[in-house]
């Protein structure tokens, strides 16, 4: 398995995003698909993918294929998959199955069964529902597609947040619109909503040149294929420079913003980032050049009622058409009517993305005048 598909999860209507960072990393071939982007490589693309990808929520690497049209072919190919050369047999793994129309086989969970069976009979690897290590099997029109998720808990758990606010933003989701703010990380960022910081402290992570992966184990290191050496000399890439920025957050809460404080800290990003407890009305433009408003306000279907918002939107926008001219704006809502009652330039907005139960699209301005 010197190169092999891996794939690259996150959330719908983020793989455009997704497939400009994976492309902008130097991974090769991506290409975006439901739910996800496709690269090449091998492993040690799939390490340095859990490493230094901002936007993935999993990295999945298919590790083979073979065609089974019922259980019994299934139970004999199964067996027959060189299961070693992937997985150890003193880790135990967990199965998951999914099947469609197109297939003979449409029972996920004899499907599932079987392939536990030849784990455990064939190759003398143990099953376990909280195993450190899932197999997964797509079979579709008749094809069995097997691949490992290499990450194990989701990529969001960058491993040094501590803290989360009432209706957190998952860091993997923020990176993403960051990206279709088009921040690079050149510029200052402002959330005036701050909740927990997740948009500061990510745009302050990728002016700093932080790997997201950096505080954090991953599934991948329990396979066969982990070189504990070459694992250690990539994520020992010296840090660059801290820049000459500063990211802003506020938030009505004080124990909002004290927590906001304390994740940057864990993140070594506390030098760059500011948080105050500051009411929409007072909000304050920063000294130098222009950057970046970022928020994640209330909508009605995510905190409550929706009728008081109006008011809160509309506050934002006169405050930010009066103080913030220079600066770009993106607003993740639900509602397109809060977007539009504060009266900003809007872009057409993106594609709905799910959060939360909720599907929510961000909405984008150019430089305010």
């Amino acid at each position: 398995m010197e190169r092999f598909e891996i794939f690259l999860t996150c959330p719908p209507g983020l793989e455009p995003a997704l497939a400009e960072e994976a492309a902008a990393a130097g991974f090769d071939a991506p290409c975006a698909v439901p739910g996800g982007v496709t690269v090449e490589g091998g492993w040690p693309e799939v390490w340095r993918a859990n490493l230094v990808l901002r936007g993935a929520t999993r990295v999945l690497a298919r590790i083979g294929e073979f065609r089974a049209f019922h259980l019994a072919q299934l139970d004999k190919r199964a067996r027959k998959f060189p299961w070693g050369e992937v997985l150890r047999t003193d880790v135990p793994v967990r199965v998951e199955v999914a099947t469609n129309r197109k297939s003979k086989i449409y029972h996920a969970g004899a499907a599932q069964q079987r392939i536990e069976t030849a784990l455990t009979e064939g190759a003398g690897i143990a099953v376990a529902a909280d195993a450190p290590v899932t197999l997964r099997a797509r079979i579709d029109d008749n094809l069995v597609v097997l691949s490992v998720d290499t990450s194990g808990g989701s990529l969001h758990k960058r491993g040094h947040k501590e803290a989360v606010g009432r209706a957190p933003l998952r860091e993997t989701m923020a990176a993403l619109f960051l990206r279709q703010c088009r921040f690079d990380g050149s510029e200052p960022v402002l959330d005036p909503m701050c909740g927990s910081g997740t948009f500061v402290i990510e745009a302050a992570e990728i002016a700093a040149g932080l790997m997201p992966g950096r505080d954090r184990a991953f599934a991948f290191e329990r396979l066969t294929t982990f070189d504990a050496e070459a694992w250690a000399a990539m994520r020992a890439a010296a840090p660059r420079p801290l820049p000459d920025l500063r990211f802003h957050g506020s938030d009505r809460d004080a124990g909002a913003f004290g927590a906001a404080r304390a994740n940057a800290e864990h993140a070594g990003v506390g030098a760059l980032v500011e948080f105050r407890k500051c009411a929409i009305s007072d909000i304050a433009r920063p000294a130098g050049p222009p950057g970046l408003v970022i928020v994640n306000p209330p909508y009605g279907t995510r905190i409550g009622t929706k009728k008081p918002l109006y008011g809160l939107h509309g506050a934002l926008g006169q405050v930010l058409r009066e103080r913030f001219g220079g600066w770009r704006v993106g607003l993740i809502t639900t509602e397109a009517d809060l977007a539009k009652a504060t009266g900003l330039p809007w872009l057409p907005p993106g594609p709905p993305v799910p959060h939360g139960g909720l599907r929510v699209k961000l909405w984008r301005t150019n430089p305010l005048r």
